[in-house]
């Protein structure tokens, strides 16, 4: 039995098609078993590492704003923006400076013409009474 020049052209093309897919597919397991080497599904994760993937929105009504040197600094704790509320403004900016902006005392006192002294004494104190008002909220 002899085939015909048709014949041959499809067997032909019915051999390269199935090889075409014999090798995807193969490159195709392939690289599934490379990612499978450096991918973690997330069930598999430790809770700590999860907990670094996790975010959240804020918007800007969860958060209280002080101005601070033309500064707006937000707090979204409604506890301590409350305790700071109560602060008077010079106490108040001193706790800002410090730890929302980031600012060791030595510039504060730079700022608000003072020592570094008084402005630490200020920040200790404050950090009390802050203490003492949130403590008392509980």
């Amino acid at each position: 039995m002899t085939l015909t020049h048709e014949e041959h052209k499809r067997h032909s093309f019915d051999s390269y098609c199935k090889k075409v897919l014999k090798y995807t597919a193969r490159t195709y397991y392939s690289k599934l078993r490379r990612q499978s080497g450096h991918e973690t599904p997330f069930s598999n994760l430790p809770d700590r590492e999860l907990a670094k993937l996790d975010a959240s929105d804020t918007y800007f009504t969860d958060e209280y704003v002080f101005e601070v040197l033309g500064e707006s600094v937000g707090v979204s704790d409604y506890d301590l923006a409350a305790a700071l509320n109560e602060l008077p403004a010079d106490r108040r900016g001193i706790v800002l400076m410090s730890y929302f902006l980031d600012m060791t005392d030595k510039e504060i006192a730079g700022l608000l013409n003072m020592t570094r002294r008084t402005v630490a004494y200020r920040r200790i104190n404050s950090l009390r009474e802050l203490k003492k008002q949130m403590e008392s909220e509980d």
